[in-house]
């Protein structure tokens, strides 16, 4: 499991390359208004078994939101929205081929 998440973070690294969008991040984790990453995949895993081969963190209407993309075991691809503050799966979108 600690392989998989240095793997994910690694996978994060180039959705925060700018240093204000990592800064940011990092400062909303330690400010208490994000969660870690390992309890977003969790949720993630929890809701949608599957690789995730992405994972973003934007910030929408003054919220924090994670956005992952995801290989389930079926080879299908999807798209999971979770609220970065509670963890909660927001969204479940399958990708059209």
């Amino acid at each position: 499991m600690i392989r998989a998440v240095l793997f994910l973070v690694c996978l994060a690294a180039p959705a925060w390359a700018d240093g204000d969008d990592h800064d940011r991040a990092r400062d909303a984790l330690e400010a208490g208004e994000i969660l870690p990453l390992t309890a977003i995949l969790q949720a993630a895993e929890d809701t949608r078994p599957g690789r995730v081969i992405s994972v973003e963190l934007d910030q929408k209407r003054g919220r924090w939101r994670y956005e992952l993309e995801l290989i389930s075991p079926e080879g299908r691809l999807y798209e999971v929205k979770i609220d970065a503050a509670t963890g909660q799966v927001l969204e479940i979108e399958r990708e059209d081929d």
